[in-house]
C-alpha cells in the first residue's frame, strides 16, 4: 500500500513546522530569561514528540521540562518549576492550570497550543534518577540519536494507525501505547508494516524487546515488555493492557489482510438513539445504570476509581447470583458519571442453593445440620439447604450496597464514593436514554454493545 496519502494529512507542513519551533523557542528563551531574572537554577528544554519530530500534524503538545541541578530540594524544585511555568504563562497572555504526575507540574493554553511545563533533574544516567518525570530528557537524546530521519514517517504512520483502532495513548482511560513506545517499536522493527507484521504473526504475551540487550526483561510481567533503552529496570509497556495488545493484534492482520487508508481515522459512530434501543431489545438482557456526579480530580484518577468500583459492584452482584454478562464505565469528567452493568436478568428466584459440607466430615455436617434441620437435603455426598434470598431485585439489591451504612462492602475510589453518598441514581437503559441525547453518551452505549466496531473496516 502506498502511504504518500495518509502522510500528506498527518506529517505537518512547513508552516505548522515553523509555527510551533517559533513559539517553542520564545518560550524556552522567555524562561531561561525568567531564571536568571529571579536567581533559579533552572535550565529550558524542549522534550517530547515536538522535539523528536514524531507529532502529528495538529496535535503538537509542547512539553518543555524544567531542568534543575542534582543537589536542588524537591521542595525548591517544586516551588520554583511551578512559579516559572506560572509566570511564563501570564507574560505569554495564556490561561494557566496546575496538574500532578510524580510532582506537580503547569500547563497552559498559548496561542492555540496547549504547553506544559514540568520542572525535573538534570540528570546524566538513570542510576541519578529523583522522579519518574527525570528519564523523559534520556528518551529525548535516545531517540535523537537512534531514529533515523525516513523513519520519523514511519512512527507518524503506526501513531495514526493505533490512533485510528484506538489503542493509542497509555493513560489509564485507554491503556494503550505511548508516543515513546511507538518510537521504539520502529527502532526494533525498522518500519510501521514491520511493526504490524510482528504483531500479527509474532507478538503473545511474554514477548520482550529490548533493543539495549539489558537482559532485564524477565524481570517484568505485563503482556509486552520493552525494556526502556535508558533504564534497564523500567517496562516503556507497563501501561499497555492485555485488552489493548490484543486489539491492536487483531486490528493489524485485519488491516494487512485488507489495508484500507480507513484504518487511519476513528470511525464516526455518531449516536442514534433508535439504534440503541433496538440493538438492546434484541438482546434480550437487563441493562441497568448508575448515575452520578463525578469528583473534581485529574481525569488519571477518575478513570481508576470507575474501573475498582465497577469491578466492585459486579462481583457484588455474581457473589449473590446475578449474572454479569458485560460491565463499563463513562464520564465527561465535569457532570456526569455514569457505571452500566447488563444482566442476563433483574430478579433471582426466591430461594438460593446453600452447599455445605461433605457427609463424610461427621463433625461439620453435625453443625450443618444442628443449623438447618431438616431443611437440608443431600445432592450426592454433600449436604444442601435452600435459603430465602434477602434481595431478589436487582435495583433493591444495588439501592441497598449503595447507602451509607451498607457501602463500606464495596471497593470503591473514596472519590466517588462521596460523590455517590451525596446524590445517585439507578435506572434501566430505556429510562436514563429517555432523559439524554447527550451524543457521547449514545456512542458509549453503542460501543458498548459493540466493543470489536473499531477493529474492522
Amino acid at each position: 500500500m502506498n502511504y504518500d496519502s495518509i502522510l500528506s494529512y498527518i506529517k505537518p507542513d512547513k508552516k505548522e513546522k515553523t509555527e510551533v519551533e517559533e513559539l517553542s523557542n520564545k518560550i524556552i528563551n522567555l524562561l531561561d530569561s525568567l531564571s536568571l531574572e529571579k536567581d533559579i537554577p533552572s535550565k529550558a528544554v524542549l522534550v517530547g514528540s515536538v522535539a523528536k519530530g514524531t507529532w502529528l500534524s495538529g496535535k503538537a503538545d509542547i512539553d518543555i521540562f524544567l531542568n534543575f541541578p542534582l543537589d536542588t530540594s524537591l521542595q525548591d524544585l517544586k516551588k520554583n518549576g511551578l512559579l516559572l511555568g506560572h509566570e511564563c504563562i501570564k507574560k505569554m497572555g495564556g490561561v494557566a492550570e496546575e496538574r500532578y504526575a510524580s510532582h506537580p507540574y503547569v500547563t497552559g493554553t498559548i496561542e492555540g497550543y496547549e504547553i506544559d511545563f514540568v520542572p525535573c533533574y538534570a540528570i546524566k544516567n538513570s542510576s541519578e534518577l529523583k522522579s519518574a518525570v527525570d528519564r523523559t530528557n534520556l528518551h529525548n537524546i535516545y531517540i535523537q540519536e537512534n531514529l533515523k530521519k525516513d523513519q520519523l514517517n514511519e512512527v507518524l504512520l503506526l501513531k495514526k494507525f493505533m490512533y485510528g483502532v484506538e489503542t493509542y495513548g497509555s493513560e489509564f482511560k485507554v491503556g494503550g501505547f505511548a508516543g515513546y513506545l511507538c518510537e521504539l517499536l520502529i527502532l526494533e522493527y525498522g518500519t510501521f508494516e514491520g511493526v504490524l507484521k510482528a504483531a500479527a504473526h509474532l507478538w503473545k504475551p511474554g514477548l520482550i524487546i529490548d533493543l539495549e540487550d539489558y537482559h532485564t526483561g524477565e524481570n517484568f510481567t505485563e503482556p509486552l515488555v520493552v525494556v526502556d533503552p535508558v533504564d534497564k529496570n523500567r517496562n516503556v509497556a507497563a501501561a499497555l493492557t492485555l485488552q489493548k495488545m490484543s486489539e491492536f493484534v487483531a486490528a493489524s492482520r485485519n488491516f494487512l489482510g485488507n489495508p484500507k487508508e480507513d484504518y487511519f481515522s476513528k470511525i464516526n459512530l455518531k449516536g442514534n438513539f433508535k439504534l440503541v434501543e433496538k440493538l438492546l431489545t434484541n438482546r434480550g438482557t437487563e441493562t441497568i445504570l448508575i448515575s452520578f456526579k463525578p469528583p473534581e480530580i485529574p481525569s488519571d484518577a477518575i478513570y481508576p476509581q470507575l474501573k475498582k468500583t465497577s469491578d466492585s459492584i459486579s462481583q457484588k452482584l455474581s457473589d449473590e447470583g446475578f449474572i454479569v454478562e458485560n460491565k463499563g464505565y463513562w464520564t465527561d469528567e465535569v457532570d456526569l458519571a455514569v457505571l452500566i452493568l447488563e444482566l442476563s436478568s433483574g430478579s433471582l428466584p426466591e430461594y438460593k442453593k446453600n452447599v455445605g459440607p461433605e457427609l463424610w466430615n461427621e463433625f461439620h455436617s453435625t453443625k450443618f445440620l444442628e443449623k438447618y434441620g431438616n431443611k437440608a437435603y443431600l445432592e450426592k455426598d454433600r449436604w444442601v439447604v435452600d435459603i430465602p434470598r434477602k434481595q431478589r431485585d436487582v435495583y433493591r439489591f444495588l439501592n441497598y450496597y449503595l447507602q451509607k451504612e451498607n457501602i463500606h462492602h464495596l471497593k470503591t475510589g473514596k472519590h466517588l464514593k462521596k460523590k455517590i453518598l451525596e446524590h445517585y441514581e439507578i435506572q434501566n437503559i430505556s429510562d436514563f436514554m429517555g432523559k439524554t441525547t447527550h451524543p457521547e453518551i449514545l456512542e458509549f452505549l453503542f460501543r458498548f454493545l459493540n466493543p470489536g466496531v473499531h477493529l474492522w473496516r
